[in-house]
This record gives C-alpha cells, structure tokens and sequence, in this order.
C-alpha cells in the first residue's frame, strides 16, 4: 500500500497540465477541509520539498488588515506536512503532535510557506521537529512554524 505522501506526489503530477496546480490545491483542500479554509496554492512538492502559498484575502486576515496568526499557523504546518509526508517511505505515518510559531514582522499580502526537511530513519516511533518558514513578497520571513511530528510504522 503506497504511503499518503506517495499518493500526493503521484496526484502532483497535475502541475505540468495548464492550471494544474491549482486543481491539485483544490483536490488538497477538499481532502483536507480544515487545511482548505485558507485557499492554500501548493505552488512546489517534491520529496522533501514544499512551497504552499495562502492569498491575501479577508478570510485570511485579522481585524487589524494584516494575515491572522492561526492562518499562519494552518499554512507552516501545511508545508511541512506536504514536505515531510512526501519524503518518508511506504509503511510509514506521522501525526502532528506540537505546533510553535514565532511571528517576526506583520504579515501583509500572500504569505507563501516554504519547508525543506531531511526525515529520520524511523524503525519504531520517533518524535521529528519540521521547520516552515513564512515569508512575504519582499521575501522577508514574517513567521517561522517549527511543527512536531511522531513518526511510526503504519500498524
């Protein structure tokens, strides 16, 4: 049985179509309700690799114009998931146990999330830090997400 990271890089194939990136995000956000409500743009994935962006949009937004902290949140730990789960190997699973966020400078606009990560060879359960950083146009980094995963064999 292929791994739920295999089965995304597999449905990733969509990017190379014509606005398949935004299909494949579409598809991700329905699988995932919650991850959906911030309209996340997977814009990169590859094993180990993720870029998800999040609009600049009043959902998105707290009352004071500027990118809420807990979409923020929803989108670090989005691009670790997608990272992380797509670099571990068949019969292998993770679950996010912890979530910290620093907040480093007002986010305003798309905010895109970019994670690289290097898993650990895992033969029982193993608790893995995952860092995500959150940067803007400019490309300042306004956010950096450190999310925690237990890693184990699938039972």
């Amino acid at each position: 049985m292929r791994s739920p990271g295999q089965r995304l890089l597999r449905l990733w194939r969509l990017h190379r179509l014509p606005g398949g990136t935004r299909v494949f995000s579409w598809i991700f956000g329905r699988r995932v309700p919650y991850s959906g409500s911030v309209r996340p743009h997977i814009r990169a994935l590859s094993p180990g690799h993720a870029e998800v962006e999040i609009p600049d949009r009043r959902g998105n937004r707290q009352h004071l114009g500027s990118v809420h902290a807990v979409a923020l949140v929803n989108l670090a730990e989005q691009a670790s998931g997608l990272a992380l789960l797509t670099a571990l190997p068949d019969g292998i699973r993770g679950i996010v146990t912890e979530i910290s966020m620093r907040y480093l400078k007002k986010a305003r606009g798309p905010i895109r999330a970019v994670c690289d990560v290097t898993p650990p060879a895992v033969s029982g359960d193993v608790e893995f830090d995952v860092t995500a950083d959150c940067v803007d146009a400019s490309g300042d980094v306004v956010a950096r997400g450190t999310v925690r995963w237990r890693l184990g064999t699938a039972r």
